[in-house]
C-alpha cells in the first residue's frame, strides 16, 4: 500500500511534471510508487530498453518505493477493457490514497488518452462486481480518494500548485537521468522538441510562473476533475 501512485504514459513524464511534488511527500514520510504505461519505444531518440534503464536510474534518484512498467504499446494503447484491467489490478494491489496521472490534454495525443484511461480505471477499480486477480487471489475493490493531473507541454491554468522550491535540484537530476532524451551536444540522434538546450529552461520557467502566484520560487501545477474540499481555510494561506 502506498500513499501516492504516479502514472506516466512514457518514462520521464512523471519526472518532468511532478517529481518535485513526489520528492516533497517522500521527504515528509509518505510512500510513493511510479507506474509507466509504456517504454516510450516509439520516441525519436533512444530505445525502449534504454529508457527502462533510465527510468530505473531516475527512480533511484527520487527514492520511490517501487517503479513498474505495464509494457503497453507506445502510441497504440487504447482506453478499453484490456488496458483498464492492467491498471485496475495495479491500483488494487497498491491501494493508493492519491493517484497522479498525465495531463488531460496535451500536444502528444498519448498524454490525454492515458489521462482518461487512468482516471476511468480508478473509478472502475472501486466496483465490487468487477473481479480481478493477482497471483490467482481475488483482489478487493479499491478506489483512490483523489485523482490529480499534472500539467505537461501545453500551458494550462492549474487548479492548485505545490511549492517544490527545496526539491528543484533533485527533480532536474532525475530528469537528466534520461540522457537519451534531452540535450547532449555529443548526441548523433535527430533533434526533437525536448532535446534542445532551451527545453529544460522552459520547464523551469513554468515552475517559476506557478511559484510566483504563491510567493515561492518554484511550484508544480495540477488540475482536478472534481471540487476539492477544504476543512480549514487557514491551511490555504
Amino acid at each position: 500500500m502506498v500513499d501516492i501512485l504516479a502514472f506516466g504514459v512514457h518514462p520521464d513524464d512523471v519526472e518532468l511534471s511532478c517529481a518535485g511534488t513526489l520528492l516533497k511527500h517522500i521527504a515528509a514520510g509518505h510512500t510513493v510508487g511510479i507506474i509507466d504505461l509504456t517504454k516510450g519505444e516509439m520516441g525519436t531518440r533512444g530505445t525502449g530498453e534504454i529508457r527502462l534503464k533510465e527510468a530505473a536510474a531516475a527512480a533511484k534518484i527520487l527514492g520511490v518505493t517501487f517503479r513498474e512498467n505495464l509494457e503497453m504499446d507506445d502510441a497504440f494503447f487504447q482506453n478499453d477493457k484490456v488496458h483498464q484491467f492492467k491498471i485496475i489490478e495495479s491500483i488494487r494491489q497498491y491501494r493508493p490514497k492519491i493517484v497522479i496521472c498525465n495531463a488531460i490534454s496535451d500536444r502528444h495525443p498519448d498524454h490525454g488518452r492515458a489521462s482518461k484511461l487512468v482516471s476511468d480505471s480508478c473509478f472502475y477499480s472501486g466496483l465490487g462486481k468487477l473481479e480481478t486477480a493477482c497471483d490467482k487471489e481475488i483482489q478487493m475493490p479499491w478506489r483512490p480518494k483523489a485523482v490529480y493531473h499534472y500539467i505537461q507541454d501545453r500551458f494550462m491554468k492549474p487548479d492548485f500548485v505545490v511549492d517544490v522550491t527545496p526539491f528543484v535540484e533533485k527533480k532536474f537530476e532525475s530528469i537528466l537521468a534520461y540522457s537519451s532524451q534531452f540535450y547532449d551536444p555529443n548526441s548523433k540522434e535527430p533533434s526533437t522538441p525536448i532535446s534542445s538546450p532551451e527545453f529544460l529552461e522552459t520547464v523551469k520557467s513554468k515552475m517559476r510562473v506557478w511559484g510566483r502566484d504563491i510567493q515561492v520560487e518554484f511550484a508544480e501545477g495540477f488540475t482536478v476533475e472534481r471540487n476539492m474540499g477544504v476543512e480549514d481555510l487557514m491551511k490555504l494561506i
